[in-house]
């Protein structure tokens, strides 16, 4: 199920200092989460209220905040789960 039209390369951040050489070696290759695996989110109710709650209070049309969370293989190996069971509304500075 390789897509590459819907592929998006990413890159890192500038910085003062390099922790490794940033030319590129190699072939591409794809990084896709659902490349082979199947992928399954769950949500812990009290993160999204806590999210709907300070996006409701927030006067802001646009805020940053973190939902956190853990991501696991399934035992049977075909699949993968992400589940958020925080919210982080940041600091605005």
């Amino acid at each position: 199920r390789f897509v590459p039209k819907r592929m998006v390369p990413f890159s890192f951040p500038l910085s003062k200092r390099a922790l490794w050489d940033p030319v590129p070696m190699g072939d591409v290759i794809g990084a896709h989460i659902t490349y082979y695996r199947n992928p399954r989110l769950s949500l812990v109710e009290k993160a999204l209220r806590l999210a709907y709650r300070h996006a409701k209070q927030n006067e802001k049309k646009s805020f940053s905040c973190f939902l956190l969370g853990t991501l696991a293989v399934d035992e049977d190996g075909e699949g993968i789960t992400l589940t958020i069971d925080r919210f982080d509304p940041g600091r605005e500075v």
